[in-house]
Formats: C-alpha cells, sequence, structure tokens
C-alpha cells in the first residue's frame, strides 16, 4: 500500500531526471561543437 502512494512522486522524479539529463546532453553537445568550430579554425591559421 505504501509503494502505491509514492508511484506518482516517483513517476515525476523519473520525468524531472529525463529532462534534466536530456538538457545536459545538448549541452555538451553545444560544447564539442564549438571546440570542433574553434580547432578547425585554429588549423586553418584563423
Amino acid at each position: 500500500m505504501t509503494y502505491l502512494r509514492l508511484l506518482p512522486l516517483l513517476a515525476l522524479m523519473t520525468i524531472a531526471a529525463c529532462e534534466t539529463i536530456e538538457g545536459a546532453g545538448r549541452d555538451l553537445n553545444t560544447a564539442g561543437d564549438v571546440i570542433t568550430q574553434e580547432s578547425q579554425q585554429a588549423q586553418s591559421g584563423y
């Protein structure tokens, strides 16, 4: 019975965690793109 009371809370926490992880993944992807662009510019002499 206690588990049924905690189920909605666990579901909300899971959804929030997915959003946080997705946002972190986007941030890391953007950082990787910037590093790639900067390294290409450095190699080409700009």
